[in-house]
């Protein structure tokens, strides 16, 4: 199962401290280890799954469990090559966003991040998949250790998925730091243009994060940061 998952996504993800059989077993998820690393975890709680035998027929019925990360089990059902995923919801570790590379790896975020989803499709296109269905992302609290102030505010990020495309949306549902911008995920590739801005008073406490942020802009006499991401 390890190795099966560590192919699936290009090595980013592996199962550490997997016990059980492919039909019923359980073990974190953790980053795919260095040469000689161990896997550490990467969310709380252990991934618990069951697969029903009929899938060496080639009708999948999965389910997967963890009280402390999912809202409630995800069931998998199809073939082997279309699924349908119920609606679940799951919570993440805002630090994961520094592995997005720049700025977030300059910022460090912290906080609280929930990713939830609609029922979703997923189909094979030979060694790709193609996804059909809506998420949201909600990020709470959210700090960075390059700035006193905690918490920044609260985002949203919607993803509309088209194939193996996803139209972004983000906006921001408090502050001091405002967000927004769209953009796509193309491939596992992000395309973003968007802009940072302090809450009206708030500009000279945040002055200094800003400038790490992007280019500056002015827009009807007030400043603004260019978030551009391709």
């Amino acid at each position: 199962m390890s190795v099966v998952l560590e192919k699936q996504t290009g090595g980013r993800f592996s199962l550490g401290d997997a016990q059980g059989t492919l039909w019923n077993g359980s073990a974190f998820l953790g980053g795919a280890p260095g040469s000689g690393a161990a896997v550490a975890p990467l969310l709380p709680g252990r991934f618990a799954w069951r697969v029903s035998p009929l899938a060496l027929v080639g009708s999948v019925d999965a389910e997967l469990a963890n009280p402390q990360a999912l809202s409630q089990p995800v069931r998998i059902t199809g073939s082997w090559s279309a699924w349908t995923i119920s609606p679940a919801a799951i919570t993440l570790p805002a630090e994961r966003l520094a592995a997005l590379g720049a700025p977030l790896n300059t910022l460090q975020p912290s906080g609280r991040m929930t990713l939830s989803w609609q029922q979703l499709q997923i189909a094979r296109q030979g060694q790709q998949a193609a996804m059909t269905g809506a998420m949201q992302l909600l990020l709470d609290d959210i700090a960075s250790r390059l700035s006193p102030i905690r918490p920044l505010g609260a985002y949203k990020v919607t993803l509309d998925w088209r194939g193996q495309q996803a139209q972004m949306q983000l906006t921001s549902t408090r502050g001091p730091l405002l967000l927004s911008g769209s953009g796509k995920l193309d491939r596992g590739r992000m395309q973003f243009s968007g802009r940072a801005e302090a809450e009206a008073g708030q500009e000279q406490r945040l002055a200094n994060l800003l400038n790490l942020l992007g280019q500056r802009r002015s827009e009807g006499g007030k400043d603004y940061i260019s978030l551009e991401f391709k």
